[in-house]
């Protein structure tokens, strides 16, 4: 089991939950934020300090953002710009920094301002 980040994260990338985790499983892409669900320590740390409702864990996720479940693992499977094999399980986001990319889930969401 893990936590999730759904659909009220885009374009809003409020970094407190990445501050708050403690094992660096949080990740950052262009216009969300994505929880590595092989690094995740189910701790929930991160669900309180979200000021937009968009952590959950995986069994408490609404019907209606349960696309996001498999878009957060979706998201380490993409190749980064001049890399040539997918992100992966790096074991911390801290030393990659902001990715840049997004899943097409994400990347189909209108922008918001």
């Amino acid at each position: 089991m893990t936590y999730v980040i759904a659909e009220p994260c885009v374009d809003v990338v409020d970094r407190a939950c990445v501050e708050e985790c403690p094992v660096d499983c949080i990740y950052e892409g262009a216009r969300s934020l994505y929880i590595h669900p092989d690094e995740c320590v189910d701790c929930g740390a991160c669900e309180p300090v979200c000021p937009v409702q968009a952590i959950y864990y995986e069994d408490d996720l609404p019907a209606d953002l349960q696309p996001y479940l498999l878009d957060n693992a979706d998201f380490f499977t993409l190749t980064l710009p001049g890399r040539t094999g997918p992100i992966g399980s790096p074991a911390g986001a801290a030393k990659l920094g902001r990715l840049g990319v997004d899943t097409p889930l994400i990347a189909s969401h209108p922008q918001r301002e």
